[in-house]
């Protein structure tokens, strides 16, 4: 199925003839999946029509780029302290004492 982009309006409207005709026509009237129409619903319930506007990534590429690096060192960082934790537990059972650092 191809991918399809509605406006603001034809959301409002779709939801608007759901209250008419019910969900499972309306959807297969516009045809919208079932789980689109309630992230519609569910985002104008909470936010009214500001909840279904669209927005798009304003993110520079530089940025995103910097982002991905970002994450991967954190994962890296991570990886390294749960090594050094277990490296720390290794000693303590191999020498018996409670601070490593000490030996």
């Amino acid at each position: 199925m191809k991918y399809k982009k509605w406006s603001l309006k034809e959301k409002l409207e779709i939801l608007a003839c759901s209250e008419e005709i019910g969900v499972v026509e309306t959807c297969r009237k516009y045809s919208v999946s079932t789980g689109t129409f309630y992230s519609w619903k569910k985002k104008f319930d909470h936010k009214g029509e500001a909840g279904l506007k669209v927005t798009y990534d304003n993110k520079s590429k530089e940025f995103k780029q910097v982002e991905e690096e970002n994450r991967v060192l954190r994962k890296l960082l991570g990886n390294k302290e749960i090594e050094l934790e277990v490296q720390r537990e290794l000693l303590k059972k191999k020498f018996g004492t409670s601070d490593p650092r000490k030996i």
